[in-house]
């Protein structure tokens, strides 16, 4: 359960870098599955060349902004769909992520990591989660934060001020990825491993959060949206921990997955539909 919690917790960070493009800028963004690995990738080697964790982490951080950034300008200035963009740098990301780590797993047990020391993994991966969050709080209460969320909502009204809306969305790119890596380099490092396919159904899981979440707490005012999101990534796990515990096969996840996900699309939908005919 202890395990649990704390995966929990590390996926919620990569729930809200997902958060960015799904909710914020509308853009599905099939990077995620590659820069989760790409943040476990570099971890890996720089633990294994000796460097320290926390430099670890920066540059895996630092990874995950360029893939962002890749996924960006293939859109923006190459002009291609913002799924094919995704798809494209997750498919570079691959060969990219095996080239980094030089084989296709890394073991990481001999090697010191965030989580050797006398702290609990749990206090460490609370205190990531609620760093990330409050500065994505911040963040979205700036001036570029509402201009995000703009380009989200009316692209073309942020266009009439003259505001480079490419430019935008790249940075948002950077962030959601940035996160993404994050997530990826300390799940890494907890569970003792990383593995080039680590990373494969990262945004699945990442949307399936993000429902669950604001399904459950559209109404509650004073829950913000982030906070909803990591709460959505504890219930989506623990449905996975418990439905496993139940007797099912571990190679039965992306169905429970999947019916998780339209469970909750379902429910909101008929929410929707609700108040619509009650209009």
């Amino acid at each position: 359960m202890i395990s649990v919690f704390t995966q929990s917790l590390i996926l919620a960070i990569m729930a809200l870098g997902v958060y960015i493009t799904y909710k914020i800028l509308d853009f599905p963004d099939m990077t995620a599955d590659g820069s989760y690995t790409m943040g476990a990738s570099i971890i890996a080697i720089s633990l294994a060349s000796g460097i320290s964790p926390v430099i670890g982490i920066v540059l895996a951080v630092i990874g995950g902004a360029l893939a962002g950034l890749i996924t960006g300008l293939l859109h923006i200035k190459f002009k291609i769909s913002n799924l094919l963009s995704g798809i494209l740098t997750m498919g570079m990301l691959y060969s990219i992520n095996l080239r980094i780590m030089g084989k296709s797993n890394i073991p990481l047990f001999s090697y010191k990591s965030i989580f050797s020391g006398t702290v609990s993994p749990v206090i460490i991966a609370i205190v990531f989660v609620i760093i990330t969050k409050l500065l994505l709080d911040l963040f979205l209460k700036t001036g570029m934060g509402y201009t995000l969320k703009g380009v989200g909502d009316n692209e073309q009204m942020i266009k009439s001020l003259g505001i480079d809306v490419g430019n935008i969305k790249i940075l948002g790119l950077m962030i959601s990825n940035a996160l993404i890596a994050l997530s990826g380099a300390l799940m890494a490092q907890f569970q003792g491993f990383s593995d080039v396919t680590m990373g494969i159904g990262t945004l699945v899981l990442g949307i399936a959060s993000i429902i669950i979440g604001l399904t459950l707490f559209k109404k509650v005012k004073f829950v913000k949206d982030t906070m909803a999101i990591v709460v959505g990534a504890f219930i989506y796990q623990f449905t996975i921990y418990f439905a496993l515990n139940l007797g099912m096969l571990s190679t039965d996840l992306k169905l429970i997955s999947s019916l998780i996900i339209v469970a909750f699309l379902a429910v909101s939908n008929l929410k929707i539909e609700k108040k619509q005919k009650a209009k």
